[in-house]
Parts: C-alpha cells; structure tokens; sequence
C-alpha cells in the first residue's frame, strides 16, 4: 500500500530584543509567547504518540529564553506589570493603558471578564491613554497588572493549581497576587526548552534550526539577489556581498542548538524560506541534508504554476511535482529540499480559526488526503508537508487553538495509510525523489525578496548596513578581540529579516517604531563597541511617515538673547517650531527627553532653541548635536545633490553646564571652538538650550535654505532627536519676503 506522509514543521521565531550593549531588552515577544505557545505546542504531542512533528527554534529565540530564565532579562512591559500601582508614575500609568492590552480582544481580553471589563471601559473613554487615565482606579491598574500576564499563560500552565486559583479570584488583586504573577513567569518560562530536548529524545519530534539572526540569506549574500527574482527591483545604492557572515550565521545556529539539545541539526528553515544556490552550497558545508521552503520556489524552478482546481486540489501533473521530496545537485553542492503545500498551510493560519474545532479538523483531513491522492494512485508514496509559524495563530483561535489541534491530531494518527513524521523520517523512508539542477532564488512570499528589499526604506536599511559593515571591516583589525566580538555580534544581529519586515509598504503594528529604533540602534553599538562614533543619520528614523508632530514655519525675523534661563515667548515670536509627538511612538525604553525645537535667522546669524521634556535639563551628562546646512534653491537631498556648505555643533554638557563646544566642517576640520570663538558665537544652558551662529560659516549669502537638525547622545549613541523626520528649513529672505509668505 502507498503512504502519504505528512510533515508537520512548526517555525518558531522572535527576532533580537536585547539591546547587546545595553543588556536591555525593548519588546516582550519572547517572553510572552515563550509563556504562552513554545511549550504548549510540544507538549501536546504528549498525547499523540504516533504524531511526531518537527520543530524550528530560531537561535535568537533560543538565546533570549535562556536570558529570561536565568534572570538576566527584563523588559519595559514587565517592569510596568511588576511595580505596585499607587508608584505608578503618570507616564507608566499611560504606558500600562497604551501596552497592557496589547493581545487578541475575543479569545485573550475577552476570556476573562475583568480584562475584558477594564479593555470596553478604555475604549469608552477615548480609546488613547491620555483621555482613560482618570477612569482608572490604582485597584483598575493592579488587576489589568495581573491580567494582561495571565492572559499570555499557556492552556497547561493554567492547570497549575495556583495559577488556577488566581484566574478563579477574578478580580481585586493583591499585592502578592501580583508578585505571584511576575515571578512564577520565570518558573513556567524554564520549562519551555527542556520539553523540546526530551521530545526530541524519544523521537517525537525533530529541531531543526534556522541562520543564527534569521538573516534573509540569499541577500547577506549578494543584496544583487533580489534583481534576480523580480528583474528591474530598484536595488540599495551599495551592494552588500558577504556570503562570509551568511555561512556565520548558519555556522552559530547549528552550534548553539547542538550546545542546547546534545544534538546536530539535520535540517533548516531558512529565514522566511530564503534559499538561493548560493546558500544551499553553504549549507550542505557544513553539514546540513535538507532544507525547505514554499511551493513558489518550486514553481519558478520548473516553470510550473501550483493553480488549484475549484476544490482547492492541484492537478494530477502538478500534485506529482509537489508532494515528493527533491534532490537538488548542482556544480558544487547537493541537498534535500521540501517544498511546502502553500495552500494548506493557510488554512491553518488564516482560516481554521474562524472555523468550529472538529469542522476545521475534518476539513484538513480531507483536503491533505484529497491533494495526494493522485499520486496514491498511481501506487506511489507522497509527501505532503505543512509548514507555518507556530505561534501567531494561535491568539486567533479559542484556547489557543489546543482543541482543534488535539481533533487534528487524532484523526491523523488514526487514519490508515497516513503518517505524521519528521523531515528526516521522510527522507530516510522516501524512494522516488524529484530532481532539481537549478534553483531560482526566493522566499515564501511570492517566490522573491520584494518583502526585505527594493523600497526606499528596505534600501535605505541596506545602504546603512552597509557603512556599518564596511565600518567593521576598516576599523576591527587595531580593536580588542571583545570590541571585535561585540561589533560583530551586532552586524550579524541587523543581518536579520525582521527589521526590513517592517520597513516598506507591506507591514505595520503598533510596534513599528520600536523596530526602526532598535534596527539604528543595532547598527549604532557596531561603531560604538569600536570606539566611533556612530554616523548622524543613525539618529533618524529610516520609517517615514512614523510621526506628524506639530511644525511652524518661520514668519519672521528674530532677535533673541542667548541666556537659557528662562523661556521669553515673544523674542522667540515668528521662528519655525517643532513640536514632538511623544503619543505617535511607543513609551517602552524609549526616553523622550526632547520636547521641541525653535529656529530662525536674521540679517548676520541663525538662532536656535531646544527646550526639554517635563522642562528640565537631564541629570546625566551627555551631548548635544546641531546639525545645519545651507542649499541652494535648485537643490535637493533626493536629486542626489550635496549641501553648499554643512556644520556640525558639538556640545558637552556635564554637571547640568555647557563643559566646551566646537563646531566642524567635517570631523577633521574645526571651524569655531569655545572658549576662543565666544565673541562671534553664543551658547546658553540653563531651562533650556540656545545658540546664535553667525550665517556667514554657512555661506548663507550664496545659498536660498537652511535646514537644522537636533540630536541628544549619550555615551556616544543617539537616545532622542529633534525633527525625528527630517529637518527644520528656514528661507534665506529677506524680512519683507518672510512676511509676504507666513
């Protein structure tokens, strides 16, 4: 009797966090999907003997968990859960409203009627932190405190008797309950990998592992790959080529998994499905026999399209190409490849969820079963493999979807003819391979990269990956072995796919933001742990249209006096302004500590104003930055034209004063300096921050604009800045001009 055997592989996958430098982390996906979905999701197989499954940890998720459970790491959404509500300050009051319900309305918020309470009185109340604050009682904060972690605890980690019984208390959370929920978290959380490693020991599942960062690798390796997918994609303005650090990547996976579970990896996932030749040549070095990715790739490698009939089935022909195992052998390198059914696969993604559990269950028997039958009968074993993420999902469904799994997995393991293995099972057992000599690069999204790469931000995001790589290169051979180590440590962490995810037209969430913040800040530590200074524009964001803070034009001339020590609103009457929009970015470990900028000019000089958030001077020390240029009317950044002539202003700020400025041309030639140039040049510290710089050193009497910039660093990284997008321009006119135009 012919076999259809199904592969079941289970991608789990969270990118870097952890700010290497810092040791802070920004988000708190690992954990709370670590509590909720890695540890459920293979434990349930306990029940189904003769279901065995493949599972792929993404080492940074391995990595991060172990960081969790040893205690070295926190984040922003736990330390606003942790601290006792009436310490609350008004800020992570906010935080808490804006963050703390940050999960699936129905099946997480809706399924304790407390949560769900305090969500409707939130919505209610204007649905923006800023307008619910004042319905929310220190007892509202406490329970929301508890709730918004239980609500992320997995179905058998609710079993816990004392667990239990705080999901029974329901509401007026104690104290205690709520240190209970915070620390038992570490517990629970220490499970999750040693429920893998005794699985894979008995043989019910197999780990697989995926490129150490999850880099897209045919792009680490030649970012010239995306234009051989989809011919004509506008390209990064420098080709980064390093198939150097995409065999590094791939080599710190398989280690790190090997150092976890006693075990070598067989097989991989390569990031989103990423394979070109290249790769596959770098991964059958070092080792590794299969690999898999979408039906897609498949389909442009033969020159086939996977259409489905009305009923969803393939044709005969095309049924025969996809459910089998391929051998690639190409000049330099062979490998297995398994190419997932993408239509099936979405269902359980995307459909199934809306579906009741044993309807849902029914329906994937049927079409796995229907899809291979051609090739049952013919008398031939088929192969048909599922693969999707195995944790976003689930929030979609009722109790994290264990029901319908469970009815799945019964029906699977009871239905004659049919088995539910491991990738390397199938190979081991499989007879009549498909053979490949080629392969077209892609993804699981339509077969390219047009995903990571091609829009303005993508490549804006390679060009700066770019600098910091060839930085690493020129500047690594006089380093310490630790600066090395760490610098690389964070290129290989922004090789990783989930950054360029988010940048671009296709992807959004609440968190876009943080995600364009830690990417710069990824980048940042690449120079700082090398003793540089980190380039300018790393302090912008790479996102557009993130923030539209309020902005003015100037309207005309100002004469203020350079003091500092008080606000004096109408010498500052007729400058452009910027206003931040501290609401438009997340709270967590971001400091805004930036409130809005003033500047203009007059006939000799070019003034400006940084005022402070909550209007105080930080008590750290820390730097001050100013960037400004002057351009001429017919030129623009974009026209690839350069700027007549840009400054930087650098000041030192220690002990709450101005310790010494400078202002450069470039970072070798200094054009003013204090003390010496006090008489042409005015700085003040006080409340706020002022400056008058004569026009002259921008050459402003040949040029039409000037454009400004403000940044705040501290310990040679950029922590805030003033215009977050941008840059604040101001008309070269006369006074009369100015005012014909406000």
């Amino acid at each position: 009797m012919p076999v259809l055997r199904v592969i079941i592989l289970w991608h789990q996958h969270q990118p870097f966090y952890k700010d290497l430098v810092s040791g802070e982390y920004r988000l708190p996906w690992v954990r709370l999907h670590a509590l909720k979905d890695y540890y459920g999701m293979v434990k349930l197989l306990d029940e189904f003997p003769n279901v065995h499954q493949t599972f792929n940890l993404v080492p940074s998720l391995i990595a991060q968990i172990q960081d969790y459970v040893s205690g070295s790491a926190d984040d922003p959404f736990l330390q606003v859960a942790a601290k006792p509500a009436k310490d609350l300050t008004p800020e992570e009051r906010r935080f808490a409203l804006q963050y703390l319900f940050q999960a699936n309305p129905l099946h997480m918020i809706g399924r304790y009627p407390r949560y769900r309470e305090l969500w409707e009185r939130f919505r209610g109340s204007g649905n923006t932190p800023e307008r619910a604050e004042k319905y929310f009682q220190p007892q509202d904060f406490t329970d929301l405190q508890v709730l918004s972690q239980i609500a992320w605890f997995d179905e058998f980690f609710l079993q816990d008797p004392e667990v239990a019984a705080l999901i029974q208390k329901g509401r007026n959370y104690s104290l205690d309950d709520q240190r209970f929920a915070i620390i038992h978290q570490r517990k629970l959380l220490a499970k999750v990998l040693p429920a893998h490693a005794e699985a894979a020991q008995r043989g019910a599942i197999e780990i697989s592992t995926s490129p150490f960062s999850h880099p897209i690798l045919p792009l680490v390796c030649d970012t010239n790959a995306g234009a051989v997918s989809t011919p004509r994609l506008s390209l990064p303005q420098n080709r980064f080529r390093h198939p150097e650090d995409a065999r590094a990547q791939l080599q710190r996976g398989l280690d790190l998994h090997q150092q976890v579970f006693g075990v070598r990896p067989q097989g991989v996932w390569p990031s989103e499905g990423s394979v070109s030749e290249e790769v596959l040549a770098i991964a059958q070095n070092l080792g590794v026999k299969w690999m898999a990715t979408d039906e897609e790739v498949l389909g442009r490698t033969l020159g086939v399209s996977f259409t489905r009939e009305g009923d969803g089935r393939l044709p005969a022909e095309s049924a025969a190409k996809l459910y089998t195992i391929h051998r690639y052998q190409g000049a330099q390198s062979e490998m297995n490849m398994i190419f997932r059914d993408h239509t099936i696969s979405d269902l359980i993604g995307f459909v199934y969820s809306g579906m009741p559990p044993q309807e849902a269950a029914t329906h994937l028997m049927r079409s796995i079963k229907q899809s291979a039958q051609p090739i049952l009968d013919k008398g031939k074993d088929a192969v048909l493999p599922i693969i999707l993420d195995g944790e976003n999902a689930w929030e979609y469904y009722p109790q994290s979807g264990r029901e319908f799994l469970r009815r799945f997995y019964d029906a699977l393991q009871h239905e004659p003819s049919v088995e539910a293995v491991t990738v390397s099972e199938a190979i081991q057992r499989h007879k009549d391979f498909g053979q490949l000599s080629s392969l077209v690069p892609g993804s699981w999204i339509h077969a390219n990269f047009n995903v990571w790469i091609g829009a303005a931000e993508d490549n804006r995001a390679w060009d700066y990956l770019h600098h910091a790589r060839n930085f690493y290169d020129q500047a690594s051979a006089s380093a310490t072995e630790p600066q090395r180590k760490l610098a690389f440590e964070e290129i290989l962490i922004a090789e990783g796919s989930d950054w360029n995810w988010w940048y671009g037209p296709e992807h959004h969430s609440a968190n876009d933001r943080d995600f364009d913040e830690l990417y710069r800040k990824h980048l940042s530590n690449v120079y700082q742990a090398l003793g540089a200074r980190p380039p300018d524009y790393l302090a912008q964001p790479i996102m557009a249209g993130i923030a539209r803070p309020a902005f003015l034009h100037q309207s005309a001339y100002i004469h203020p006096r350079i003091t500092g020590d008080m606000v004096r609103y109408f010498e500052w009457m007729g400058a452009a302004v910027y206003t931040a929009d501290h609401r438009s970015g997340s709270m967590h470990g971001k400091q805004f500590l930036l409130d809005s900028v003033y500047a203009g000019i007059d006939e000799s000089n070019v003034y400006g104003r940084l005022d402070f958030a909550d209007g105080k001077v930080p008590e750290m020390d820390f730097d001050l930055v100013v960037n400004l240029e002057s351009w001429n009317a017919d030129s623009a950044e974009h026209d690839g034209s350069r700027p007549r002539r840009a400054l930087r202003l650098d000041v030192s700020v220690q002990n709450g004063q101005i310790h010494d400025w400078k202002v450069s041309l470039d970072e070798n030639q200094l054009l003013a300096t204090s003390p010496e140039s006090t008489s042409v040049a005015t700085l003040a510290l006080a409340k706020n921050f002022e400056f008058k710089l004569p026009l002259d050193w921008l050459q402003a009497e040949r040029a039409s604009k000037l454009r400004l910039r403000f940044s705040l660093w501290r310990q040679g990284l950029p922590v805030d800045a003033l215009p977050l997008e941008g840059w604040i321009e101001l008309q070269l006119v006369s006074e009369e001009e100015l005012a014909a135009t406000a």
